[in-house]
């Protein structure tokens, strides 16, 4: 879940103690993942959809997680799963070595547009084509509070929609055509896409995306294109 060198050390402290709450669809689960697939869930966390992957049957479920302190946490609560502990990408795994990966509530931990992309990019390397991506996310908000507090921010973070919460957490809402965007660049066309509400770590309730979106072929290039987007 946490994949952002710009949030200094919360991943590693205050961050790793949080309880996740990004919740996986059972329907979208059903539809386009096979308990046969190899799925990795990139930015793991402590492992709590890996664990919940497993108790649904899912034989080949693997995470990957930059904070070390979430890994600990991980191993120690789910001793059972396999997460493997990374800095940064590329990641020990070979060109599309899984049928599927998630990215839960990662996007938004990534303040960096260029962190971004390189991790949009390296989950495009490991998913073959014709795989899936399943997304869950948190947009632009339109609420009174949230604008309000990305104006009051902007001008200390850079960028609209960048905002820190008041255990020193740092995060970005972007629009769902950014989204789109950021997916096509590396391969992926979005076949689904849903909205709710969900549970935010600060105790409120933001309207999340979950998106579904297929990996296209490849096409040879390993260039990574950073849009002047802000972040």
């Amino acid at each position: 879940m946490t994949l952002s060198h710009d949030s200094g050390d919360y991943w590693e402290t205050t961050g790793a103690a949080r309880t996740f709450t990004h919740p996986l669809d059972p329907e979208l689960l059903s539809r386009y993942f096979s308990v046969d697939d190899r799925i990795l869930d990139y930015g793991c966390g402590y492992g709590r959809l890996l664990a919940q992957l497993a108790e649904r049957g899912y034989r080949d479920v693997r995470g990957a997680e930059p904070s070390a302190a979430l890994v600990d946490r991980g191993r120690k609560e789910h001793p059972e799963l396999r997460i493997t502990h990374f800095e940064e990408p590329p990641l020990p795994f070979a060109d599309g070595a899984f049928d599927a990966a998630l990215l839960f509530a990662v996007l938004t931990s990534i303040p960096g547009a260029e962190d971004r992309e390189r991790a949009v990019a390296e989950v495009g390397r490991l998913v073959r084509p014709g795989g899936v991506l399943y997304i869950s996310d948190v947009p632009l908000q339109t609420d009174e509070r949230s604008v309000g507090r990305y104006r009051a921010q902007e001008r200390e973070t850079g960028a609209y929609g960048v905002f820190r919460i008041d255990d020193g957490g740092v995060f970005v809402h972007q629009s769902p055509e950014s989204f789109h965007a950021l997916l096509g660049r590396h391969g992926f066309t979005v076949e689904t896409e849903e909205r709710r509400r969900t549970p935010t770590l600060d105790g409120h309730t933001d309207l999340s995306l979950q998106v579904i979106a297929r990996r296209m072929p490849w096409t040879g290039s390993s260039d990574v294109v950073v849009p002047a987007i802000g972040g």
